[in-house]
């Protein structure tokens, strides 16, 4: 972690900042981090990040955690923050490996149009809401 370059869009699942095309700039000027780790180290490593992006709500297609809200694999995470920064291609390209790597995104291909499609965090989070509360979450 204190090998991140300090203004680095670091994805990070409990920042309170969702990742949104406004940040494509920065990632294009510092990098965009994503860290590999089990989701049972995920808090004690990412505790140590100041200024991470979380993603929205997308639903996961790895075998591991298929169709849990969040519980993304690293591969899912980092095209889909491409994807909504406007790297489509590249974000194809790295799921291209996966066996399940399109189904992911047919998965959630309305969510990452709304949230590429949008300007800035807030406006993400907005989307969020709906589309959670049009599936029956409590918000």
């Amino acid at each position: 972690v204190r090998g991140i370059p300090s203004r680095a869009v670091v994805l990070s699942p409990f920042s309170e900042v969702a990742l949104s095309p406004a940040d494509r700039g920065a990632a294009e000027r510092w990098g965009l981090v994503v860290i590999d780790c089990s989701w049972k180290n995920a808090d004690r490593i990412f505790r140590k990040i100041r200024h991470g992006r979380c993603l929205p709500f997308l639903i996961a297609a790895n075998p591991i955690n298929y169709g849990h809200v969040g519980k993304l694999s690293s591969a899912e995470a980092l095209a889909a923050a491409l994807y909504i920064m406007g790297y489509r291609e590249e974000a194809r390209r790295i799921l291209s490996i996966f066996k399940w790597g399109e189904h992911f995104l047919e998965m959630n291909l309305e969510y990452l149009d709304a949230y590429a499609s949008v300007g800035s965090s807030r406006e993400v989070v907005e989307l969020q809401k709906m589309f959670m509360r049009g599936l029956g979450y409590q918000i």
